[in-house]
């Protein structure tokens, strides 16, 4: 995602100089698509978690490729078409079976081939399947509970609030890196911020949509910002270590696929992890 915990103000970011228009149009089609079928097409959300996983193991397993790590791919794009129907159709059982099946299917594809380093190609290949199709099809499970499509909402929501009160926060105030080594502009005074808006939206978009009480939006909000945090490190560690800047530049002023996705696939597994224990105690 954006570089939301800025450590000092600059004239220019990482997104600095990109078609700004391209970028709000994107944005505000991609946000669309995935509004109308959480709301009033599943179907279409399916689809649109099928496409974000496949293009998201392309970017990745070309990033591995420009690296010299052959990951078997066959199977990881199988499981990109695989898992979100999976997992709406059904939920942890059937998409435990998927990635169960996928991993034997990496390992055996992986030893046919003759090229050497089969090892960290297996580990690799492991990693996107969870980063990717495995995380993004969390989007699914989510659907399935009491208020499903509003839990989806608010974490849409609280990823929103993440960047925006990060960037403000960190812009304002950064001077303390948080991880200079692999994202030097994320400041721990960004995080606070992103905390402290993230557990306000959180607490009021709780009571709206979900009839929650006040703290669990606060829980859900804090989650939600660590969770972000470590998908946006996440990724930035990927990039560094294959010397990357965006993961593509298939969407427009905005890089890749992942580079939009990074907060939100941890986030969505957070919210439904939180969601469970919640609903499981009251």
């Amino acid at each position: 995602m954006t570089q939301t915990h800025a450590h000092a103000p600059a004239p220019k970011n990482s997104k600095a100089g990109r078609d700004l228009p391209a970028a709000i149009g994107v944005g505000v089609g991609l946000g669309a698509l995935v509004l109308v079928g959480v709301m009033w097409f599943p179907p279409l959300f399916v689809v649109t978690c099928c496409l974000f996983a496949g293009l998201g193991v392309w970017e990745v397993c070309r990033a591995l490729r420009l690296a010299r790590i052959r990951v078997p791919q066959a199977p990881l794009f199988a499981a990109a078409v695989l898992m979100p129907p999976a997992a709406y159709a059904g939920g942890e059982q059937v998409l435990t079976f998927v990635l169960v099946a996928t991993a034997v299917a990496v390992v055996l594809v992986r030893a046919m081939d003759p090229e050497p380093g089969s090892f960290r190609a297996v580990l690799a290949a492991f990693f996107v399947l969870l980063w990717v199709p495995f995380f993004i099809s969390f989007a699914l499970l989510l659907m399935h509970l009491p208020d499903g499509k509003e839990r989806l909402l608010v974490l849409l929501l609280l990823v929103v609030a993440n960047d925006t009160f990060g960037y403000i926060a960190g812009v304002r105030f950064g001077r303390h890196p948080m991880a200079p080594t692999v994202s030097p502009k994320k400041s721990w005074e960004g995080f606070a911020g992103s905390v402290v808006g993230a557990c306000a939206v959180g607490v009021v978009s709780g009571l709206v949509l979900l009839n929650a009480p006040w703290w669990f939006g606060v829980v859900l909000g804090v989650a939600v910002v660590i969770a972000a945090t470590s998908g946006d490190l996440a990724e930035s560690m990927v990039k560094r270590e294959l010397g990357m800047k965006d993961m593509s530049n298939i969407l427009p002023g905005h890089g890749g696929v992942m580079d939009r996705l990074d907060s939100m696939v941890f986030g969505v597994v957070v919210v439904y992890a939180v969601s469970l224990f919640y609903l499981s105690a009251v």
